[in-house]
């Protein structure tokens, strides 16, 4: 159970919350949580989403101990690309998360904890997910739009947007 472990001591980490600087935000207070197959077969998504819920909890009492008087969100979303659950604060409104692509906000982070737990492969593309892709100049732009990340966020912060 090394995965609710590193969950919970995400809210004893460093915490910089400067809203005129994102990019030591970001590199701070961003978290890539991995699992082995033992604990992805043995972890319910019920405990793994209550474990993040107490961490959110967490990090919203250190803020407000801190005196930080403005918006500030914790979030989760799956990277399928590495296989791994990231988390992060940041003092910016959930629907101005830093993501250079499109993301979906979701109330239910049961979804985003199922989709990786049940990844037998993470971090891999198979060789199916493949066939029948075409050159990117080929695509049209229906085609080349990219799917939403989907992200689970909770408002940690004093103030709310």
């Amino acid at each position: 159970m090394v995965l609710l472990t590193w969950i919970s001591e995400v809210a004893d980490e460093p915490l910089v919350l400067e809203p005129t600087d994102r990019r030591v935000e970001w590199e701070t207070n961003t978290w890539w949580l991995s699992a082995e197959d033992e604990d992805r077969r043995s972890l319910s998504v019920s405990v793994v989403v209550a474990a993040f819920e107490r961490t959110a909890s967490a990090i919203q009492g250190r803020i407000r101990k801190l005196g930080f008087p403005g918006v500030a969100t914790f979030y989760v979303w799956h990277d399928e690309q590495t296989g791994q659950l990231r988390c992060s604060t940041g003092s910016v409104p959930a629907k101005a998360l830093p993501f250079d692509g499109a993301y979906e906000l979701s109330d239910d982070l049961g979804p985003v904890v199922e989709g990786f737990l049940a990844d037998s492969e993470p971090g891999v593309t198979g060789w199916s997910c493949l066939e029948g892709v075409r050159n990117h100049s080929e695509l049209t732009a229906a085609e080349g739009e990219a799917v939403p990340i989907r992200v689970w966020a909770s408002s940690v912060g004093a103030a709310s947007r």
